[in-house]
């Protein structure tokens, strides 16, 4: 990395952990600032307090934990789409992935009665993949998997899938009850046992990210030239594929779907740094847990005492700049890229 990269990963890593501290100083219960450094630095009185060790340790920390792991999936689920696909606009939830995983996950308590961690994980896994699979083989019939019709063939198929899981969601008053918060995208729910047991195959899809770094950096000079220099486009595109549906699965399993963090993180990302895909990884993960630890922050603050879900805030941020990014020139590089 450049100096100025270095310099902007290292201010970024110390606003993280700023971020990560006022996460644990803010929310439920009269607790702020003070009562966290007074319990982090040994005070009696705090360590022995049962409701300040209740808020702390059940609600505090595992949404915090929930904010770096989801954040860090979407953003590089998003980032290894854009750069597989040579798409500047991919993202899960603009690409229908999302909602495949969102309707797997409502086939599986609706009808399987889905209650635990690893069964949320195992449908909106399924639904995930599936959906990524319908996007590549419905752009290749199309003539070509060319960045416009990824994107339009995923709005097709958000719509489709969004409506399909409301006819489920309102046959079923009692799981609509427990879906209908979590579908807005909130870590208001999160646990440290879900977060636990997601948290081995969100390695996995990391080690498997850093391993496609380099194939997929020379891809995007074009399947020939990649072919040439010994590289498996097709191959590659199943390690995204396998990688993105990991990311997007534990995402959607502890938080629901939250859309445009990880198209925010990655453009940023690409921002900083246009070609190696390396240090676009770290960025993008950086940017992802940034943007996700503030929306959930203001989340809990701006309509106290109650609580706004983050998903709607990242929509609120992230439409308009999405507007902005395709006004500059993103429509024109959706037509252009193939």
């Amino acid at each position: 990395m450049s100096r100025p990269q270095s310099l902007l990963l290292l201010s970024g890593t110390l606003l993280l952990l700023c971020l990560f501290a006022l996460s644990l100083a803010t929310g439920a219960g009269e607790y702020g600032p003070r009562a966290l450094l007074g319990y982090l630095f040994g005070d009696p009185a705090l360590r022995q307090d049962p409701q300040f060790t209740m808020i702390l340790h059940t609600l505090r920390l595992p949404r915090t934990l929930c904010a770096l792991l989801v954040g860090v999936c979407v953003a590089l689920s998003a980032t290894l789409l854009q750069s597989a696909t040579r798409n500047p606009l991919a993202e899960p939830g603009l690409l229908g992935v999302n909602a495949g995983a969102v309707l797997a996950l409502v086939v599986g308590i609706t009808w399987f009665g889905v209650e635990s961690a690893y069964g949320y994980l195992l449908w909106s896994g399924l639904g995930a993949l599936l959906a990524n699979l319908i996007v590549l083989a419905l752009g290749l019939m199309l003539g070509g998997a060319t960045p416009l019709k990824l994107i339009l063939v995923g709005v097709a198929l958000s719509a489709t899938f969004g409506g399909l899981a409301n006819y489920l969601l309102l046959s079923n008053l009692v799981v609509l009850e427990q879906f209908r918060f979590w579908n807005l995208g909130s870590l208001a729910a999160s646990s440290l046992d879900a977060i636990g047991h997601v948290t081995p195959f969100v390695v996995l899809a990391l080690i498997l990210s850093l391993l496609l770094c380099r194939p997929l950096t020379l891809l995007q000079m074009g399947d020939l030239q990649a072919r040439a220099l010994g590289i498996h486009p097709a191959l590659i595109r199943v390690g995204v594929l396998l990688a993105s549906t990991l990311f997007i699965a534990c995402a959607i399993a502890i938080a629901g779907p939250i859309a445009f963090v990880g198209f925010l993180a990655a453009y940023c990302a690409r921002l900083v740094e246009p070609v190696r895909l390396a240090v676009q990884i770290r960025f993008s993960a950086l940017f992802g847990v940034l943007f996700l630890l503030l929306a959930d922050l203001l989340a809990r603050v701006l309509i106290r005492p109650f609580e706004m879900p983050s998903g709607i805030l990242l929509a609120l941020i992230g439409a308009p700049t999405l507007i902005v990014v395709v006004q500059r020139g993103g429509f024109r590089s959706l037509l252009a890229v193939k």
